[in-house]
């Protein structure tokens, strides 16, 4: 990749040169990929992609896991239970899809 600066008298980059190869991998990217994640920043993505159940939810839902395998919920737990797991789908879903952002990013220095 190329990349060349254009900078004012006073040395400070008020625009940037790209390889044509470059520029359609960057114009191409922000297409209407529906699963990119765009307007965030890498290391926003990042943190997204590393992101976990938060950890009071996640022991809830392993109680509510050990007790459903022996049939020990009530209605109301089997409710819990199915929006615990309904929020680690959705939590996956972004990760999945803020890791495909990040392999889909082009490599800009």
């Amino acid at each position: 990749m190329t990349l060349q600066y254009i900078t004012n008298q006073q040395g400070d980059r008020i625009g940037v040169l790209l390889d044509l190869d470059t520029y359609q991998r960057l114009t191409t990217f922000s297409g209407t990929d529906p699963d990119l994640l765009t307007g965030l920043t890498h290391e926003e993505l990042q943190a997204l992609a590393e992101s976990v159940l938060a950890p009071a939810a996640q022991a809830q839902l392993s109680d509510l896991l050990n007790r459903n395998a022996e049939n020990q919920l009530s209605s109301e737990e089997i409710e819990a239970l199915d929006r615990l797991l309904a929020q680690v789908d959705a939590l996956n879903i972004l990760k999945t899809r803020a890791k495909y952002t990040l392999q889909q990013l082009p490599e800009v220095a």
